[in-house]
């Protein structure tokens, strides 16, 4: 017994701040969910527009494009799409990510302020899974980037043998390559949360670098930019008009997770203004940039090899396939590098997140703060990514496509809620005090822990997608619900948001307000900054007692 007793105390992760946060039980506080010191508040409106720019910068953002034209799109339309998809989405990045940039918490604790002390646990377990998945998936998908890379070097290393099992559903040379690049993806999990703009920085010189020379080399091999620019839409009208609509809901879902966990990466601003024009034009501009390539890249490879490839891996690999030179062996293993290094980004930001570092790793914090803090928390998320085999989600593109869409219904319905309870309900008015403490009488004790007004307005957020999700995974629905599913997130989000404020106005909640001000009413960082102040003056009459 005694044995188990130091066991749970070895893993117990040190807590240097907490000794002097109003908490009650170390349960629901941490030095990662206390908020953000100001030391570590460092990331600039360059920062965020480094940040954006990297996270668009993946094959996944590179190819969304693929789908809308061969729908019967053209490119301009299809490209309209992306931009007006990630444009709509943008203003709710920052209003979501408004409280941690003024009050410097991260997306579980800023939860606590809607769902309650113990009911936002369900909502960061939606996220913490989402985010252990696209950590596996980038990561599957950054293998390939490898074994192209491997190629330029070791060009056999395409024809390694299988040593695998069929039901394994990946093979001896796939499975090294993924192996190697979620080997290389561990280190960057170790450096502190604040210290990772610097690696976006980088990611975001070399990447784009990368894709222009990708792209003048394939329109210098096509002799052109190819026909895809050049040909018209097959679809138009209503059609046309329900499949921009769609395909809107595509870049919606693409975005949803950096959306609501938008106070993850706003706790990092050095001011409250510095996440706001920054993101409002470089979300857009970033993702909208990335998919031009991709439609210019993919229609130059259709007058060179015959065929559109949509996938910037796969027209690297072919590259390959043709006895290349040593010129164009290096220029690959350049793209492919960039690409890795954009994967690897990913991996780190945002879905899913820097999903995996700063984001899975605070929602990981907030299940369990005593023995989990954001680093523990990425490697987590990186073990289970692994056990996960990712290739087979990767393998089945409707299998995935099925989960994300799911997943965006939950996540838009936690949103509203979240963002009604800041912007109208609190009125910009936070006890951060009383995010650390279990005390009836609380802020955000509730019932218990528990924000019912919260739950019932997520359940209807849910609930008026649930017949378009059925029809989204296959089963015959009425055509009005497949409409209202391709605006899932508008309609989750607006039920959700409609639902908590109605029922905050039945049933008041503590600390609502009248008028608008963003105001820590419980002054948690000024008297932290006195408990410094007066162990500073205790340290230094310590000091003087000594010498005398």
């Amino acid at each position: 017994m005694d044995f188990a007793r130091q066991l749970l105390k070895a893993l117990e992760v040190p807590h240097t701040r907490e000794e002097r946060a109003p908490s009650d039980l170390h349960f629901v506080s941490s030095d990662d969910l206390l908020p953000v010191p100001i030391e570590e508040r460092t990331w600039t409106a360059f920062s965020y527009v480094a940040f954006w720019a990297s996270t668009s910068i993946n094959v996944g953002s590179w190819m969304i494009t693929s789908s809308m034209i061969v729908m019967g799109m053209s490119w301009w339309q299809a490209w309209l799409t992306v931009w007006i998809g990630y444009g709509v989405m943008t203003p709710f990045v920052v209003l979501l990510g408004r409280p941690g940039a003024v009050f410097h918490v991260t997306f579980p604790v800023v939860n606590r302020a809607s769902f309650g002390i113990f009911g936002s646990l369900w909502c960061v377990f939606n996220r913490v899974t989402i985010a252990c998945i696209w950590y596996g998936v980038q990561s599957s998908i950054g293998g390939s980037c490898v074994l192209v890379m491997l190629r330029t070097i070791w060009p056999s290393v395409n024809n390694i043998p299988n040593s695998m099992p069929l039901s394994s559903g990946t093979n001896t040379r796939d499975f090294m390559c993924f192996l190697i690049f979620w080997v290389i993806s561990l280190p960057f999990i170790w450096p502190p949360v604040h210290t990772i703009r610097h690696f976006f920085t980088f990611k975001t010189i070399v990447s784009p670098i990368a894709c222009v020379i990708f792209m003048i080399w394939c329109i210098i091999k096509a002799k052109g930019v190819g026909p895809i620019v050049k040909q018209p839409a097959t679809i138009h009208g209503s059609e046309l008009a329900w499949a921009m609509i769609s395909n809107i809901g595509i870049c919606v879902s693409n975005l949803i997770t950096l959306t609501t966990n938008a106070p993850d990466f706003g706790s990092r601003a050095k001011t409250p203004s510095a996440p706001i024009i920054s993101q409002l034009w470089s979300i857009p501009l970033s993702y909208g940039s990335v998919c031009l390539f991709g439609v210019i890249v993919s229609s130059s490879s259709q007058t060179i090899y015959g065929e559109v490839v949509w996938s910037p891996v796969d027209l690297l690999g072919m590259f390959l396939d043709d006895d290349p030179s040593p010129a164009t062996r290096f220029g690959v293993w350049f793209i492919a590098f960039s690409l890795i290094i954009a994967q690897i980004g990913y991996v780190i930001d945002a879905r899913v997140a820097v999903i995996a570092h700063a984001f899975a790793g605070c929602d990981l914090t907030a299940l369990c703060p005593r023995f989990i803090n954001v680093r523990r928390g990425g490697y987590i998320s990186a073990i289970v990514g692994l056990v996960m085999c990712p290739w087979n989600l990767v393998a089945s593109s409707s299998r995935f496509s099925s989960y994300m869409s799911a997943y965006s219904v939950f996540l838009s319905a936690i949103a509203g809620v979240m963002a009604t309870e800041y912007w109208f309900v609190r009125k910009g008015h936070y006890n951060v005090a009383d995010f650390y403490v279990t005390r009836k009488g609380s802020w955000y004790w509730y019932n218990y822990g528990f924000n019912p007004r919260a739950y019932a307005a997520y359940v209807a957020g849910i609930a008026i997608n649930v017949v378009g999700f059925a029809g989204n995974i296959g089963i015959p629905v009425p055509a009005a619900a497949t409409h209202i599913f391709d605006l899932s997130f508008f309609t989750g989000f607006g039920t959700s948001s409609i639902v908590f404020y109605i029922l905050s106005r039945m049933f008041p909640v503590p600390g609502a307000a009248d008028i608008f001000e963003e105001i820590d009413v419980s002054g948690y960082e000024e008297k932290m900054a006195n408990c410094d102040d007066d162990t500073k003056s205790k340290d230094g009459s310590t000091e003087k007692e000594s010498t005398a």
